[in-house]
């Protein structure tokens, strides 16, 4: 079962790392004033998100049916990364917002 979770606690870190670097990539293309681009990205920082969230909720799915799991630092790692990733979307999609209002 721990290799199971740390298999999903990478894909997690894998993903959510994606999804960072694509808004960061959005926020670059914003501030060059290549708002296409910038919506690309952000379509790309959602997707990947989208990826690491399902991974997140396999493992609530399953600890709400009753399987256990074993928690690790790579797993609470990968969580950090996730969340670390969605504000960073967040912002970049404000801050795209307003790049396009100057």
């Amino acid at each position: 079962m721990k290799s199971n979770i740390t298999e999903i606690a990478f894909q997690i870190i894998l993903n959510a790392g994606n999804g960072k670097s694509n808004a960061m990539e959005a926020i670059q293309a914003a501030k060059s004033g290549d708002f296409q681009t910038a919506d690309q990205h952000i379509q790309e920082a959602n997707e990947d998100l989208r990826k690491a969230h399902l991974f997140q909720t396999k493992l609530l799915q399953d600890e709400a049916n009753g399987l256990d799991k074993e928690i690790s630092i790579i797993l609470i790692h990968a969580q950090d990364h996730l969340m670390t990733a969605i504000t960073v979307r967040d912002l970049a999609i404000e801050m795209i917002e307003l790049y396009r209002r100057l």
